[in-house]
């Protein structure tokens, strides 16, 4: 294993955390309410953030991720990479990618995806889709959703497509999320089969368990700044043993899910099986990444009740990341599932939720290649 980033990789990292530490305050965040931060989105496809995906790959969003984490930055980063550019990218014919590619890395499309599956949506021949999706992230402000129906086929969905319609759901954390409702709407089909489904869900996984390793992060960097300003009986909160164990167990919890994040990155960007490293890393932002933005909140004391207080974002985040990767004993439950199946079993990919079986990752194709 070599996590150690790359030039391009480390270079979109500093890059980004500069980015969101200007634009992405708590002043803007309240004033960005529920919905999102468009002069932030701006500025990432501005300076190239999107389209970069395309080379420094799954490990290079994931460190991007982390960044946004830090300051919970309201923008669909996530979901337009992990449900648009990478999947476009490998699993895209060259016409899609040429077509679609460019909108999205430029911000003129957003991306975002209706996973995992859950069996809601069904295809009629021809690519007409039928069914809803309770609630997909980002997806107010999505041109483009990609949609599993319930063979795990793929299907790129226009928001704007007769037969598509989103309606606003406000859920914990505040990812302009909407209900997606399908009556026949036209689609246009993304990859080979199920292999496609399982690359796109395995990748994703680990790219939110790589955005709640940053929010994770951050909620712990300021209970640590509150723990030795704020003085108690003439000594600082940092003082007291509680304190000082209760954010060492945070932030063992942190580094478990960054470093499972980055070995289900770097894996899946080497083209090694990793169906078991992405269920393990969403399993450990899911449960771990609980217990550190509980932690966090906690540690404020009276000031964590604040529902004002920028660490109560970090809870929110931390609670609705729990939710999306699905919560810890159902991820364990998938994790168990694979474990306990033959690797040359057919059915180990079902059983992972779609995580893909040995042989059939592909590594990263070089730019060149994708072009």
């Amino acid at each position: 294993m070599d996590f150690r980033p790359g030039e391009e990789q480390a270079a979109a990292a500093a890059l980004a955390a500069r980015v969101f530490r200007d634009l992405s305050t708590p002043e803007r965040l309240a004033a960005a309410g529920t919905g999102s931060d468009a002069e932030l989105w701006k500025a990432l496809c501005d300076c190239g953030l999107v389209a970069a995906v395309e080379d420094t790959g799954l490990l290079g969003l994931v460190l991007v991720l982390e960044e946004q984490g830090r300051t919970t930055a309201q923008v669909p980063y996530a979901a337009t990479c992990a449900y648009g550019v990478l999947p476009l990218a490998a699993h895209g014919t060259p016409e899609q990618r040429r077509r679609l590619l460019p909108a999205l890395g430029t911000g003129e499309a957003v991306a975002t995806g209706a996973f995992p599956d859950r069996g809601r949506v069904t295809a009629a021949p021809g690519g007409r889709l039928t069914g809803s999706v309770p609630w997909v992230p980002w997806l107010r402000d999505a041109t483009h959703v990609l949609v599993p129906d319930a063979d795990r086929v793929l299907w790129l969905v226009r928001t704007d497509e007769p037969g598509a319609e989103a309606e606003p759901v406000e859920t914990t954390a505040p990812w302009s999320a909407g209900r997606l409702t399908l009556s026949g709407a036209a689609a246009e089909r993304l990859g080979a089969g199920p292999d496609a489904y399982a690359a796109v869900l395995a990748a994703a996984r680990t790219a939110f368990a790589g955005l709640q390793a940053g929010v994770c992060a951050g909620s712990l960097a300021r209970a640590v700044e509150h723990a030795t300003t704020r003085e108690q009986f003439g000594r600082p909160l940092a003082a007291k043993q509680g304190v000082l164990l209760r954010a060492a167990d945070a932030h063992m919890d942190t580094e478990a899910i960054r470093v499972t994040a980055y070995e289900a990155a770097w894996r899946i960007d080497e083209g090694l099986p990793a169906d078991e490293h992405a269920l393990t890393a969403a399993w450990w932002a899911s449960e771990a990444g609980k217990r550190v933005v509980h932690a966090g909140q906690h540690l404020h004391g009276g000031a964590g009740a604040d529902l004002e207080h920028p660490v109560h974002r970090h809870f929110l985040w931390g609670r609705q990341l729990d939710a999306y990767l699905g919560c810890g004993g159902e991820l364990l439950a998938e994790l168990g599932d694979l474990l306990a199946r033959p690797e040359d079993d057919p059915g180990r990919a079902a059983a992972a939720g779609g995580a893909r079986t040995p042989g059939q990752v592909q590594p990263r194709r070089s730019a060149h290649e994708r072009r």
